[in-house]
């Protein structure tokens, strides 16, 4: 269902990993059909946000063939191996000029729920971040207001965004869901657990 709101929002996917866990490109895991990031991707269009940005590092070629990107906007994350916040800078850039801020997601989560982009949503008019508590942790989309992004632009490493959470720099507003934090996939014990909760 897509989203309803004043403001006008980029989705940002960061689907530019290297998968050194996993061994190959989780990008182009079987899921749904088609690839782990197509479902991803077919999720957050679902949302209806004003741009989709994806990034893309790690297997970019062969990413690009295999997946359908054709109704988003791909950038280029050259240096990905350098953390996730690498491909957040490299995609400040192309966040369309007269967006109020970007929401972010991971390209190996596809389940996001409805109801948490919904509650994010509702605290991005008042927040500069804005974070999803699940039933057990926090976890993504995120909301970034363009009041942030000097400080995001910033960033090094993998952990870098979190830290910048929990920083206490910005009013960071937490909305509560009663669901568990989408599972994600960095291993194949991950990869597993989110096939078998397909049913």
């Amino acid at each position: 269902m897509p989203v309803e709101s004043e403001l006008r929002i980029t989705a940002l996917v960061l689907a530019a990993g290297s998968s050194r866990r996993l061994g190959q490109p989780k990008q182009l895991l079987e899921y749904r059909g088609a690839t782990l990031l197509d479902a991803t991707v077919s999720a957050v269009l679902g949302f209806g946000f004003a741009q989709t940005l994806v990034t893309l590092g790690g297997a970019a070629p062969e990413v690009r063939e295999t997946v359908d990107l054709s109704a988003v906007q791909i950038v280029d994350s050259l240096h990905h191996t350098d953390g996730c916040s690498s491909s957040i800078v490299s995609a400040l850039d192309a966040v369309a000029e007269d967006a109020d801020g970007f929401f972010l997601f991971l390209g190996d989560q596809p389940e996001v729920p409805q109801v948490a982009v919904d509650a994010l949503l509702e605290a991005a008019a008042s927040s500069e971040i804005a974070v999803v508590d699940y039933a057990n942790g926090t976890g993504h989309p995120f909301w970034f207001s363009r009041a942030v992004f000097g400080p995001l632009s910033e960033l090094h490493g993998d952990k870098a965004v979190w830290k910048l959470l929990e920083s206490g720099r910005f009013t960071t507003t937490h909305v509560s869901v009663d669901e568990d934090v989408p599972l994600d996939v960095d291993t194949w014990e991950d990869y597993e657990r989110l096939l078998a909760a397909l049913g």
